[in-house]
């Protein structure tokens, strides 16, 4: 016998029906639009975890030299100076420069013309953590686990997925699963136990001031006092300007995971010696070297180590609309933005040295310019490491031979180039021994004071052996030939730099013996160095000779980065 429901069991029967289709169809279309959502998501996190108040002015100390020293006998100023991303193309100094040289860098430049050139500066790593751990500790970051960029812990996984989701890259990322426990962003640094820079320096009588980029920890003993600085204005997190104001262009990417990562997760902020977040006071680029200026004026009469770590060219890329506007020529809205970025870097560091002239400073300082790294892919501007191959975020040339200048007008003659192989960790012994400062004697300090190599009071050079690791990505440069590793996929590319510095013509089939040297080079480097001291998160592809705006082809050549 068949029953009919009653009229409040079919009412209740419809209503399930309809809500459960209503939470298909949403689940559905939340699905199909994850990445939406969970880009969505980073910026409400960011909102909440991050209060950002209004811009406050910040008051630097001065004062007069704590040792009672006149200024005949007062050791050098310091005055070190880090772009971020700069690719080798980017500066005029030697030809090149953005937009086919038509964005002339002549403050920068004028370094390289005041000094020495360092024609083969190697960056430490081919991102940004590590290299910024070398140049101030004196040794590969390795020798203390710090191996990988920290990065915010939803970055890995949304910008996989938004890399597998991308039809221009025929090669994904590798993601481990399930994804290894890494720790809060402050906690992944460099260990206190690292003796820097700065503690070397400020044990010699000099105040020491960091202003802008730090990336080397948040947690307590890594943080820029904990490491050796008196004062920090640090960058909080990385809008130049709020993406609405009216004096900023801006420039996205849409084609890249990391720029719509970054879109979402920065934001306009900056704090001043551990103290809460604070709008900063105009471009950043300017308000950066305005500060300089400061810092300068308030020590003239002491000396001073200040390390300026300009966020430019980094992205997300965004310009003032007067450095914009004067670049009208440049056709590419991409270009334009990014040339207008380091117009105003150039110009930033020419007020620097400006204000070292104008206190009567300029004789009696090293200046040391240079970069964490080469120009990204992932800005879509082919040119940029011209005429090396490859990206930050690699071992390839293009990655890490960055632009390295150096000028102390009563120490250096000016117009020098030197060519033999440099490193990031050759500044802090270079910048100790001009302090008169003694290298700590319970560690293995890597670099090398490269004073007397430039001023033709030492022979030989300052490296017969270079070498480089990020997880699956390895490279080794030794006596001029360069080995690149990539496991996966599991390639060795072989090169002469003395014969081919662009690294066009892979002999690694053609010399097996010299990758079987090498690799053991390598390998018994690696005994000597440490476990990365946080797990990598991710395996990413990277096209050795395509921007990340050109799609991928079958036969393209690529590394695997870990980090």
């Amino acid at each position: 016998m068949t029953t009919t429901p009653t009229r409040p069991r079919r009412a209740w029967l419809r209503w399930t029906l309809g809500t459960a289709l209503t939470l298909g169809i949403a689940g559905g279309v939340l699905w199909i639009n994850r990445s939406a959502v969970a880009l969505w998501a980073v910026g409400i996190m960011m909102d909440w975890r991050m209060p950002v108040g209004p811009h406050r002015e910040v008051t630097w100390n001065g004062g007069p030299d704590p040792r009672g020293r006149s200024s005949n006998e007062r050791p050098p100023n310091i005055v070190l100076i880090m772009a971020d991303d700069l690719g080798w193309n980017d500066l005029t100094w030697n030809g090149g420069g953005a937009a086919g040289g038509t964005v002339p860098t002549p403050h920068i430049d004028s370094i390289a013309a005041a000094g020495v050139a360092f024609t083969n500066g190697y960056a430490a790593n081919g991102t940004c953590a590590p290299s910024r751990a070398a140049l101030l500790s004196g040794r590969y970051p390795t020798r203390f686990g710090f191996e990988f960029t920290p990065t915010p812990a939803a970055m890995p996984r949304i910008v996989g997925m938004l890399s597998r989701e991308d039809p221009l890259r025929t090669r994904k990322p590798i993601l481990p699963d399930p994804m290894p426990a890494v720790g809060d962003f402050d906690e992944l640094g460099m260990p206190g136990s690292e003796i820097t820079l700065a503690e070397l320096l400020r044990d010699e009588g000099y105040h020491t001031v960091h202003i802008g980029k730090w990336h080397l920890g948040g947690s307590p003993g890594m943080t820029p006092g904990d490491q050796g600085f008196d004062e920090s204005l640090l960058m909080a997190n990385g809008l130049y300007l709020p993406v609405d104001d009216p004096n900023v262009v801006n420039a996205r990417q849409e084609f890249d995971p990391i720029d719509r990562f970054l879109w979402k997760a920065m934001k306009y902020a900056a704090s001043f010696n551990g103290g809460e977040a604070f709008a900063p006071g105009g471009y950043l680029t300017d308000y950066y070297s305005d500060e300089a200026v400061k810092v300068i004026e308030a020590n003239r009469d002491r000396p001073f180590f200040l390390y300026l770590a300009y966020w430019a060219p980094h992205t997300p890329l965004q310009a003032t609309r007067a450095d914009y506007d004067a670049l009208s020529h440049i056709e590419s809205h991409r270009e334009r933005v990014y040339a207008a970025m380091l117009r105003a870097l150039d110009r930033g560091v020419g007020r620097v040295l400006e204000a070292l002239r104008t206190n009567g400073l300029e004789d009696d300082t090293l200046v040391i310019f240079t970069s964490d790294n080469g120009g990204p892919a992932y800005i879509g501007l082919p040119a940029v490491n011209k005429p090396f191959r490859g990206w930050k975020i690699s071992f390839f040339e293009g990655g890490i031979h960055v632009p390295f200048f150096a000028k102390w007008p009563a120490r250096i003659p000016a117009g020098r180039r030197y060519d033999a192989p440099i490193h990031h960790f050759d500044v802090l012994p270079t910048a100790a021994a001009a302090a008169g400062a003694t290298l700590p004697t319970d560690r293995t300090i890597d670099g090398t004071d490269l004073l007397p190599y430039v001023r033709g009071e030492q022979p030989g050079v300052p490296h017969r052996k270079l070498f480089w690791r990020s997880g699956s990505s390895q490279s080794a440069l030794i006596d001029g030939w360069k080995l690149n590793l990539s496991d996966p996929p599991g390639r060795a590319w072989l090169f002469d730099l003395r014969q081919d510095p662009t690294e066009q013509h892979d002999l690694s089939a053609e010399r097996p013996e010299k990758v079987a040297e090498i690799r053991a080079e390598i390998d018994a480097h690696n005994s000597t160095q440490q476990p990365p001291a946080w797990p990598s998160v991710a395996d990413m592809p990277i096209n050795i000779d395509k921007d990340t705006s050109v799609p991928d082809a079958p036969d393209d050549e690529y590394i695997y980065w870990s980090n």
